[in-house]
């Protein structure tokens, strides 16, 4: 990568020492060492760890070679990233669009059409995707509590698979995730879009020169305008345009309510939270990779409630966390309270301009010992500051989802690994997991090895590193 023009002014000093030097790589964190149970004794470490690579097969395929892909849960948002799909223009056929709830997909169905001249297939059933051999990848955007079986499944029918975020429900699930992609040698691409955002990468650049000076905390939040009653809707039968059972797949058997259907991020049944799994996850990851892609904290804590309404919500209206690094320290806060925070808006996610940081409801603020950076989200670019409150370095950046799924399509061709693969979307998504973890154990200080994946100070924590799976719909063991 050629190093990218980003300095604002000339009053940049020499480089102090790299913050990278100081950060924990991809690889501290990576292979050996024995595994725990946390407090109940030893087993071996993630299998996993096992391989050091990732693995995408051989079977290349050409610009000219039509890619036959589905989409698999076809809300709000999977209609939506479907019609981005299309409007690549990158010789892709949508064959299925597969959704349990008759009433979802319309959109996308008709979105398709309008691009590609013909109907997609209508399907309840994953099952029934999996099971064509012409289909060459999906697109996941079910809830949340789906996403690891769908795509252990995909993988093991030699599918490639786009997931999106949060990318399992909980720890375990994504060791998995990670093992079927590598015995079946399938591409995966997390939906974490900021890893192809350019601006990303030259905040990586401009913290590597040395110019931050050496890192002491990173703070991130995601505070989002509100808060909003919640109205608990009583169980009722299931409609007929819904297989319920399917639905639910993994998650306890119960009766159906239009609550859980249409507002399962509220649930940790289903979701570790919409603000932890569909809004923080981003922050988390990109500022992974802006540090170098550091591994797994040496403790977390986290605490929170519902401070605003006790309306029958299981997740909190807010959370605030601490991870320990062992050489620095990272907070995030999540939450549904803030109606003074305001997000990015959609002209400067694709413009030039830059946020106003400080009431910008998903900011990422670094500190070192020289100066401090900022950063947005999904667009936004970012912004160095010095003592006197100057902006001495800055870089513009605009929403990267054109980029995050253009590369996905070329990679399900070349077999390259993908920007977002499953071993940094696992990486990422352990910190929300651990942060939940820390809260739903009684705001717990927990410590974690980083090599073994394990809480090592509290069995009950250790043991909602996964879940109890219903019959037909277990997370498998041996994927």
């Amino acid at each position: 990568m050629k190093r990218r023009k980003f300095f604002h002014t000339t009053s940049c000093g020499l480089a102090g020492v790299a913050l990278a030097s100081c950060t924990p790589t991809a690889n501290n964190n990576s292979s050996t060492g024995a595994n725990t149970t946390g407090a109940e004794g030893i087993k071996e470490k993630p299998a996993y760890r096992n391989n050091t690579k990732l693995y995408a097969g051989n079977n290349k395929k050409s610009a000219n070679d039509t890619l036959v892909v589905a989409l698999i849960g076809a809300g709000g948002y999977g209609s939506f990233l479907i019609g981005e799909v299309m409007k690549l223009k990158k010789n892709v056929k949508v064959k299925y669009i597969c959704d349990v709830d008759d009433t979802r997909g319309g959109r996308a169905m008709v979105v398709v059409e309008e691009e590609q001249g013909f109907k997609p297939i209508r399907t309840r059933d994953m099952r029934t995707v999996f099971d064509d051999k012409e289909v060459d990848a999906v697109f996941i955007t079910t809830p949340q509590h789906w996403h690891a079986l769908a795509t252990i499944w995909a993988c093991q029918a030699g599918k490639d698979v786009y997931v999106e975020k949060c990318i399992s429900y909980n720890v375990e699930e994504g060791q998995k995730m990670i093992e079927a992609a590598q015995k079946y040698e399938r591409i995966v691409q997390c939906g974490t879009q900021n890893r192809s955002a350019d601006f990303a990468l030259s905040a990586k650049e401009y913290i590597e020169s040395g110019e931050l000076g050496d890192l002491i905390s990173v703070h991130l939040r995601q505070l989002e305008p509100g808060p909003i009653p919640f109205n608990v809707k009583e169980d009722s039968s299931v409609p007929d345009t819904i297989d319920w059972d399917m639905w639910l797949g993994p998650a306890p058997k119960v009766s159906y309510s239009i609550s859980r259907n249409k507002s399962w991020g509220y649930y940790w049944d289903y979701s570790g939270g919409l603000v932890m799994s569909n809004g923080i996850i981003h922050q988390l990851d990109m500022t992974r990779l802006i540090l170098g892609n550091p591994g797994f904290p040496k403790s977390v804590y986290c605490t929170g409630g519902r401070y605003f309404f006790d309306d029958g919500r299981d997740i909190p209206d807010y959370q605030m966390t601490t991870f320990d690094y062992g050489n620095h320290v990272m907070t995030f806060e999540t939450g549904e309270c803030a109606p003074y925070m305001k997000k990015t808006s959609t002209a400067i996610r694709l413009g030039d301009d830059f946020p106003e940081w400080k009431q910008n409801a998903s900011a990422v603020q670094i500190l070192g010992t020289k100066r401090m950076m900022y950063v947005g989200r999904m667009g936004g670019g970012w912004q160095v500051l010095d003592k006197e409150g100057e902006i001495v370095a800055q870089q513009s950046g605009k929403f990267p989802l054109e980029n995050h799924l253009g590369n996905f399509i070329d990679c399900v061709r070349s077999r390259k690994q993908p920007n977002a693969d499953i071993i940094e979307g696992h990486k990422s998504a352990t910190l929300v997991h651990l942060a939940n973890i820390s809260y739903r154990s009684g705001s717990k200080q927990l410590e974690f090895d980083p090599e073994t994946e394990t809480i090592t100070n509290n069995s009950d924590a250790q043991a909602m590193m996964s879940r109890d799976y219903r019959k037909g719909f277990e997370v498998p063991k041996e994927v």
